[in-house]
């Protein structure tokens, strides 16, 4: 009742983005992830941001006891380490992808609307991974 709300600062998103972009990498520049989502419908794509959203949330406030998302800054009703957490998560392999040329080298045969939603698959998948590193780091230090 008397708990005061953790304060969030910017170490804490500089601390995801080192966990983020250390896990992001390699699944960005893997062809396997690219034909994944080549075939992944709509519905696949939601289920996987979904996953990302719960691994993020999981890690964040159920895995570490000493956070409690109720004391934590809110924008909108949802903890600012949240919202920063799945911004690095997305944010990351789409930088990642954009920074290696990643559509355009694993799918030259689409146009850019099929490239950029072949793309945002992609990212979901890689944001998984991205996550759990994100989550971690966040956690760890």
């Amino acid at each position: 009742m008397g708990r005061r709300r953790r304060r969030y600062r910017v170490a804490d998103t500089a601390q995801q983005l080192v966990g983020g972009f250390l896990l992001a990498g390699p699944f960005v520049v893997t062809e396997e992830v690219w034909s994944l989502a080549r075939n992944m419908s709509a519905l696949h794509a939601l289920v996987t941001v979904a996953i990302v959203f719960g691994i993020g949330y999981g890690a964040l406030y159920k895995a570490d006891e000493d956070r409690d998302p109720e004391r934590e800054q809110e924008v909108g009703g949802i903890p600012v380490r949240f919202v920063s957490l799945m911004g690095v998560a997305f944010g990351s392999v789409l930088v990642l992808a954009v920074a290696f040329t990643a559509p355009q080298t694993f799918l030259p045969d689409l146009g850019h609307l099929e490239q950029a939603l072949v793309t945002a698959k992609a990212i979901s998948v890689g944001a998984i991974f991205s996550v759990v590193g994100a989550a971690t780091a966040d956690s760890v230090f």
